[in-house]
This record gives C-alpha cells, structure tokens and sequence, in this order.
C-alpha cells in the first residue's frame, strides 16, 4: 500500500506499460503495468480532483489523491479496502497483505519463476519470497497425485 500511495504522475509510463516503484528504503524498482491497469489509471486520472499544492507538483503530484485532491494515506486506502470487502461480502480479514499473498500464490500456481515473483514483490532477500512457494508446494501436491499412474 505504502508504494501504492507513493506513486508520482512521473513514475507512469503507460507506452512502455511500465512504472518506477520505490519500496523500502526508498530502494527502486520497475514494475509492469498490465493494459487493464494502464485504461484504468487513465480513466480515473481523468475524473480525479486536484488540490492546488497537488496542482503546482505537475509529474510528482501524487496519482492517486482523496475527494480533495490530496495523497492519500495508507490508513485510508485500508478503510477503502475494508468498505468493498464488506460490500462484496468477502471475509473480513482479508487486508492488502492478503491480497498481495494472493497475487503471488497465483503467479506461482501458474508457473512462474520464484526470481520473477520476488522482482514483483521487491523482496531483497529470496527466502522472503519463499514463504508463498508453501501454498503452491500444496497445489503442486494435489497436481501430482491427481495426474501421476503412480501417486497413490
């Protein structure tokens, strides 16, 4: 969340489809920016409100902003999060952390390298990255036993 609510209008580069990220430390990072996230930043950079300090920032204005046109805080995006989760009537535990477990738990089911994923978490250390590999160790399990002559 905290990189989310850091994101500058320069940190965008929707022709290239990528984004500066800046993680712990202030330590930077290239993110890709899928297409659905490309038309939606726009859509929303278009409707979104200004607050004059914002306005005079011109490419390090913050991208997302609140009703008034400030950044906004990690705290509010997770007051966000808890309103659509309730409305989609989801588990209340569920926090952005999830989300971003989620995120690497389905990369991994779907056959993608630990390195990549650990360039996309902004983890330093690969063991970090390890802890999601538990959760589809199990699916790799369930795969084998249900695909394998011999697994039983």
């Amino acid at each position: 969340v905290s990189e989310l609510v850091g994101l500058r209008d320069g940190d965008l580069d929707f022709s290239q489809g990528i984004t500066r990220v800046r993680g712990k430390g202030r330590k930077e990072r290239i993110s890709p920016l899928g297409s659905y996230a490309i038309k939606a930043i726009q859509a929303y950079a278009g409707r979104r409100s200004r607050s004059p300090e914002s306005e005079k920032l011109g490419r390090a204005a913050p991208v997302f902003v609140n009703r008034f046109g400030n950044i906004l805080t990690t705290r509010s995006v997770g007051r966000m999060l808890e309103k659509y989760i309730a409305k989609a009537e989801l588990d209340a535990r569920t926090s952005p952390h999830t989300l971003r477990h989620s995120f690497a738990t389905h990369l991994l089911d779907r056959g993608a390298d630990i390195r990549s994923v650990q360039e996309l978490l902004g983890h330093k250390s690969l063991t970090t990255t390890q802890i999601y590999t538990h959760v589809s160790a199990a699916n790799l399990r369930q795969v084998y036993e249900k695909a394998h002559p011999r697994s039983a």
